[in-house]
């Protein structure tokens, strides 16, 4: 992996968390995510 590869995975794992963030918490559970899942769900998202 290159610089650039890693620099855009680090970008969208940041701009998933951010927008699951925003989400209210009945969002999240109609999409079958807690608040303590987003990290994990971005990283996935990211790779």
């Amino acid at each position: 992996m290159n610089i650039r590869q890693k620099l855009s995975q680090i970008a969208a794992y940041n701009r998933t968390v951010r927008e699951l963030s925003q989400l209210s918490n009945t969002q999240l559970r109609d999409l079958g995510i807690t608040r303590e899942d987003i990290k994990s769900v971005a990283r996935t998202a990211a790779n």
